[in-house]
């Protein structure tokens, strides 16, 4: 059962497709809605109630649905389609920017995405157009590391991969089954079963430095199976030390940018988090990035350690200067 909040823009949506496809069958408006039969005639209830103030029987919408043909009549008052509000149309515009770029639509996408996105900007007028212009969507990929792992993909073969490890500033070799594309947060990477670790990873592809297809089938293990990536690429373990946080106004972006187990909020913009780190060295980074927008507030030892390593950095600057 959907709640309020999603059944009046489903009904303000509705009448107006219902007064532009007069006779329409209840099975099929139901399938257009993603409804079963008896929500649509819920919906249909309800909408035989609705109309100008006075409540009066010419007041109020007629529709009936005898024989599983809809019929809708004095509903000219709601008859026009909602519109898109700026924010709206400017987070779809960025999607299908987002999409244009995206590496696995390279050969299939032809000429229909810059359609689209050239009718939804006409559609959505100036406003949301200007916004999502403003917005840079770009794929990082090195330049020959894209179409080998394509080629790869299309023939079914392994790769080697020298691959650049940042958290541990060392480059690996690795010998990867590769499964899939995936773009995520504007970046492209390529997923699939890395040997040397022995499980499922996801490779940036602006971080392999060489990329060979071997001459071996690729063949992953019958369980590996592609992560879910809708809520990013970081995915903390249970086991990962719990850290917390102290952020300014300016510093917030870390509540939005990583999964928090707990978000505080301390007044006049500032927060307190609770995040999973994976290791120290990757909280150090995030400390020394944050600078003055954050500090590192528990376990204590990590709280001393990014005081220190801010010190010797402070020191080599000015050492530097």
């Amino acid at each position: 059962m959907s709640g309020s909040a999603d059944r009046l823009p489903r009904l303000l949506a509705l009448v107006p497709y219902l007064m532009s496809h007069p006779g329409a069958q209840v099975g099929e408006v139901a399938a257009v809605f993603g409804l079963s039969e008896k929500q649509l005639i819920d919906d249909l209830q309800l909408v035989w109630m609705c109309g100008l103030p006075g409540h009066t029987p010419g007041d109020l919408i007629d529709v009936s649905w005898d024989g599983g043909e809809i019929l809708i009549d004095n509903a000219e008052t709601i008859a026009r389609p909602l519109r898109l509000g700026i924010d709206e149309a400017s987070a779809l515009l960025v999607a299908l920017r987002m999409l244009a770029a995206s590496p696995e639509l390279a050969e299939v996408r032809g000429d229909a995405l810059p359609r689209v996105t050239a009718k939804l900007e006409r559609a959505a007028g100036d406003g949301a157009a200007t916004v999502s212009s403003q917005v840079s969507v770009d794929v990082d990929a090195a330049p020959d590391a894209l179409p080998r792992v394509r080629e790869g993909l299309t023939r079914g073969r392994r790769l080697s991969l020298r691959y650049y490890v940042q958290g541990r500033d060392e480059v690996t070799p690795r010998e990867v089954d590769p499964m899939r594309i995936v773009v995520v947060d504007g970046r492209a990477y390529l997923e699939g079963w890395c040997y040397r670790a022995e499980a499922m990873r996801l490779f940036r592809l602006d971080r392999v430095l060489g990329v060979e297809v071997l001459d071996v089938p690729a063949d992953p293990p019958a369980g590996a199976e592609p992560r879910d990536v809708t809520a990013g690429v970081f995915r903390p373990s249970p086991t990962d030390e719990l850290v917390e946080l102290e952020l300014s106004a300016a510093g917030r972006w870390v509540a939005e940018y990583y999964p928090c187990e707990q978000v505080t909020e301390l007044g006049e913009g500032r927060l307190r988090v609770a995040l999973r780190a994976r290791d120290e060295d990757w909280i150090l980074k995030l400390a020394l990035r944050l600078g003055d927008t954050g500090r590192v507030v528990s376990p204590p030892d990590m709280a001393e350690t990014v005081r220190r390593e801010a010190g010797r950095a402070l020191a080599l600057y000015a050492h530097q200067s």
